[in-house]
């Protein structure tokens, strides 16, 4: 054992690390729209998926010149309404940097690329830098393609970077997920400095612990948020009418979103009816108070474009109930009597306004 090594400066790291992710648990003690048992239940479960989260954003995936992809939301860990239908990809990179994306198409409907200036951390947004939508990209027959991100356009498929981008996200979009292939993508920065990742310091461990935590807490609060002002003002309605809050946040610019907060009662129904408009895709979906997508492993929450029995005049009516009333299309509250929820609109020129109601299930 070197008897020359500093133990009190990591411990200390480690030590304020605990604090202040035990002080983050006052985010959902003192959470006013979370007035029940499974509310706070989940919010502290939701805090220990933003942590799993941010630890891959901050501390295993946060070199740069070194990026590999993870996923920021998936089935057990999620992010401000994520959608089910969704495979995300995520990886840490420099506006300083110039990164080559390479993979193969697949056959999911939906693939797009983003370059994101990630402030959830400072205050709640997530800035578009660039975009690219598989629609404007040249594949070679075998459906592979090679992607410049870079801050100075390149020749071919080009995505835009800037000074301050810090994050790729991939969106690949399902219609069918049981059976449709996803698109494969590799990244590598084409002119890093050096062969491999230094080693782990002190100074890149406190760097690590502080943005993870400062993470949890940003993104927490931002969607509680959203959920207080959902329930305020769109208690059982799909409104919204300005993007602009849904944009910053990282929201997808090809789509409409219609947020809004459900509450029913045992015996109760939420039916929603909507014309459909023509659209590259759309979807519905129930999520909990931190906005977390309800769980889609088990339970039918959420139905899309694909999935959906349409009515005769093409309009879709769907029922949020506990159980299935027999018509419609059921949306599971997986043992929930209150949320949010979402409506996507992608690719849509117009942007229809459900009208909703409360029923009694065997009314």
């Amino acid at each position: 054992m070197d008897q020359g090594v500093d133990r009190d400066a990591p411990g200390k790291a480690w030590r304020d690390f605990c604090r202040r992710l035990e002080k983050a648990g006052d985010l959902v003690f003192n959470a006013d729209v979370a007035g029940t048992p499974i509310d706070q239940a989940e919010g502290y479960r939701y805090l220990s998926r933003l942590l799993r989260i941010a630890l891959d954003m901050h501390m295993e995936n946060a070199d740069t010149d070194f990026p590999g992809f993870y996923q920021a939301s998936h089935p057990t860990a999620k992010i401000g309404a994520d959608n089910p239908d969704n495979l995300y990809l995520n990886a840490s990179i420099s506006g300083e940097r110039r990164y080559r994306i390479t993979g193969k198409r697949g056959g999911v409907p939906i693939l797009s690329f983003g370059s994101k200036a990630n402030r959830y951390a400072i205050d709640g947004t997530m800035a578009s830098t660039g975009e690219l939508d598989s629609a404007d990209m040249v594949f070679d027959a075998d459906g592979s393609f090679e992607i410049i991100a870079s801050k100075d356009k390149a020749n071919g498929n080009w995505l835009k970077l800037a000074d301050d981008t810090s994050m790729l996200l991939v969106r690949q979009t399902f219609l069918d997920r049981e059976n449709e292939e996803p698109a494969t993508v590799k990244i590598e920065a084409i002119d890093r400095p050096r062969e491999t990742p230094e080693p782990l310091t002190l100074g890149k461990l406190e760097q690590g612990f502080g943005r993870a935590i400062a993470f949890v807490e940003g993104t927490a609060k931002t969607f509680l948020n959203w959920a207080d002002l959902f329930k305020a003002e769109q208690l059982n309605q799909l409104a919204t009418s300005d993007q602009t809050m849904f944009f910053k946040a990282g929201g997808d610019p090809t789509i409409h979103y219609l947020h809004g907060y459900w509450k029913v009662e045992p015996g109760e129904a939420l039916v929603i009816e909507t014309p459909v408009p023509d659209c590259t895709f759309w979807n519905f979906q129930l999520d909990n108070i931190w906005m977390e997508s309800l769980d889609y492993r088990f339970h039918r929450i959420h139905v899309n474009k694909h999935s959906a029995r349409t009515n005769a005049d093409g309009s879709v009516t769907i029922v949020v109930a506990e159980r299935d009333p027999g018509y419609g299309n059921w949306v599971d509250t997986a043992g929930h009597d209150h949320g949010t929820m979402l409506l996507r609109w992608t690719g849509a020129t117009e942007h229809p306004v459900p009208k909703t109601k409360v029923v009694k299930l065997d009314g």
